[in-house]
């Protein structure tokens, strides 16, 4: 999931969340179990066409995240073409934007907390076993809010090395934005220390 909550309102954000991960989690698994890629074609192209549904706006807005997934996409293209199982990497590819476009429209149309509150029906029967839901709650909050703002990051470092050097962005602008994301767990750790972190007592 990429994206946070879209300000282009549409019918979805007024669905339940759950109802909405719970179509998220039987549409993946159905991903998962299609093999051809002309038949992976055709929800690909559905979930860009749910994009179009709400307008042009809200289909530019999520456009823009997707654009994220071209590293992996280019990564795994190669390796099957490399490998010459042209038909496993084209369906590997549609299946993950497929993928992580449905996910993306969910976090698009659905508000952190109300995805933290499903986290928290689902999780609070296993407290007895040791699971803290407050921890796994926070951890899914921070891996959404958190990615936009790293791969924000990621690309203030792409522009810095454009602006400096004529020779294309390389594997060297690795080192400091791992730099930066260890700096941004420090600035949140402390952050969670002066407040208690969760030592607090949950609700009953």
């Amino acid at each position: 999931m990429i994206s946070l909550t879209s300000p282009y309102k549409t019918r979805a954000h007024s669905w339940p969340a759950w109802l909405k991960l719970l179509g998220l989690c039987f549409a993946t698994a159905t991903l998962f179990a299609i093999k051809s890629p002309a038949i992976q074609l055709f929800p690909c192209v559905a979930v860009l066409g749910l994009y179009a549904i709400p307008g042009r706006a809200f289909f530019l807005s999520g456009l823009r995240q997707l654009k994220l997934l071209w590293p992996f996409i280019l990564i795994v293209g190669l390796w099957h073409l490399w490998t010459g199982d042209y038909a496993l990497g084209a369906t590997i590819v549609l299946r993950m934007i497929t993928a992580v476009g449905l996910a993306n429209l969910v976090t698009m149309t659905t508000r952190l907390s109300d995805m933290t509150d499903v986290v928290h029906m689902v999780t609070r029967p296993l407290k007895p076993f040791g699971l803290n839901p407050k921890i796994l709650e926070f951890s899914i909050a921070l891996v959404i809010r958190l990615t936009p703002v790293l791969v924000g990051k990621g690309m203030q470092l792409a522009d810095a090395w454009k602006a400096r050097s004529p020779r294309a962005t390389s594997w060297r602008i690795i080192l400091p934005f791992a730099v930066l994301a260890l700096d941004d767990a420090d600035h949140i750790a402390e952050a969670l220390r002066a407040r208690g972190g969760f030592n607090t007592p949950e609700e009953t």
